[in-house]
């Protein structure tokens, strides 16, 4: 393969079926809004949907919320023409105060209607804001962003643990889902950025799409994305050149010379380097934080895993190993005679490669680029990371940040897991963060 909005709550798939097949918004005798508020418990919209459909209402919008076992519901209805809404306000009304709640009702005009129908048809975006933990201070300079653009905060979920973490190092992440016009996109994104840059914080901004709600492979950079530290650099410190060889690295890493060009000239400073020194290095080199738990949860999941490196093979084959990664590409360090000849085996894995790479196992899995994600620190990932429906810099250099939509620093490499709608209570309290 190869505006004004009448609630904060989502439109039901529903409600294109009531007004697509016919019917249109005057078929009702009126058009209400319920909106009831106060301690929550077990049964509550039970009791009261059950008096709207004794009473043959139209439900065309519905949303529930609780915070700190505060509930709030509101209900959007169409009374039937013909209907009189004075008995049903009041069973509700005396039902909801034996229930504790208040609740308060909206007659909505016509043309308020038919302005908030017509707002369904808006672009919808996916904003997640990511730290060490979410203050109000962050908060307010995200909705300030997103009110001065125009657009429309239609949910606000809390999808780490706390948002205050006492424990360290902890997640901390709010998801907020807005809609309004896509031409702000690319300005706002420019906001985000400088926002983020400013708090000290990760801002995450995506559309929202069926793609976003079905990613099925992750593909990462190894060296300084699932490892801490650069493969090639400890064996050049362990062979004496290490100045030589990072001062090389560092050029190709901020794109200041080719990556092929880069790579031959380290690889050959290694020459002579004894096999056995190579592979002791296997097991000393940790995983960067958050690793092996996004690892473990994304194969929970069933997601493919993809390791796409400019490192070397024996290294990847040990991840892979490790934590069962689907498949890995990387360079063959030549051996002969028990030493390193300072040579690879061709072809090199450089940033081109990786994007055809990416392709040929989006295609083998039978998937839509749209549904992968990809993951990199280094100039020589920029390819896949745009490549990717999703592309992620992951602490990555400035030239990076800069040339991908999406950017994560601040936290583990488990914060990706909230770039696709994961909550922390969706998981097992062993894979849950403090």
């Amino acid at each position: 393969m190869c505006g004004r909005s009448l609630s904060r709550v989502r439109a039901l798939p529903a409600l294109s079926g009531i007004f697509g097949s016919g019917m249109s918004s005057g078929a009702f005798a009126e058009t209400v809004l319920i909106h009831f508020s106060g301690h929550d418990a077990p049964g509550l919209t039970a009791e009261l949907t059950a008096i709207l459909a004794r009473h043959d209402v139209s439900i065309l919008d519905i949303g529930q919320a609780v915070v700190y076992e505060a509930v709030s519901l509101g209900i959007l209805i169409g009374v039937p023409s013909g209907g009189s809404f004075v008995v049903l306000k009041e069973e509700l009304v005396s039902h909801a105060n034996h229930l504790g709640l208040q609740a308060r009702f909206t007659n909505i005009p016509q043309d308020a209607l038919q302005h908030w129908l017509h707002g369904l048809s808006r672009s919808h975006f996916i904003i997640t804001v990511l730290g060490r933990a979410i203050t109000a201070q962050h908060l307010s300079r995200v909705s300030a962003i997103i009110a001065a653009h125009g657009m429309n905060v239609d949910r606000i979920d809390r999808l780490s643990g706390q948002l205050s973490p006492s424990a360290s190092p902890a997640n901390a992440c709010v998801e907020l889902a807005v809609s309004g016009e896509p031409s702000r996109e690319v300005s706002m994104r420019a906001d985000f950025l400088a926002a983020a840059h400013d708090l000290c914080i990760d801002i995450a901004f995506q559309r929202e799409s069926i793609f976003r709600r079905n990613r099925r492979l992750f593909a990462f950079d190894m060296d300084s994305t699932l490892i801490q530290g650069e493969v090639i650099d400890e064996l050049a410190k362990i062979a004496g050149v290490g100045d030589r060889v990072v001062q090389i690295t560092e050029a190709a890493m901020r794109g200041e010379i080719g990556f092929d060009e880069s790579f031959t000239r380290r690889v050959a400073l290694l020459q002579g380097l004894r096999a056995e020194s190579v592979y002791n290095l296997l097991g000393t080199i940790p995983l960067v934080e958050g690793a092996e738990r996004l690892i473990r949860t994304l194969k929970l999941l069933g997601y493919k895993t993809a390791i796409l490196s400019g490192g070397f093979t024996f290294f990847a084959r040990h991840l892979q190993e490790r934590l069962g990664i689907d498949y890995i590409h990387s360079n063959e360090l030549e051996i002969v005679d028990g030493a390193v000849t300072g040579r690879v085996l061709p072809p090199i894995v450089n940033g081109a490669r990786k994007a055809e790479l990416l392709k040929q196992i989006a295609c083998r899995e039978g998937i839509s680029l749209e549904q992968v994600v990809a993951v990199g620190d280094g100039a020589n990932d920029i390819p896949m990371l745009n490549l990717a429906g999703m592309g992620i810099a992951f602490r990555a250099k400035p030239l990076v940040r800069q040339n991908t939509d999406h950017s994560l620093s601040c936290l583990g490499l488990d914060g990706l897991l909230y770039l696709i709608g994961v909550r922390d209570r969706d998981l097992q309290p062993d894979e849950t963060p403090v």
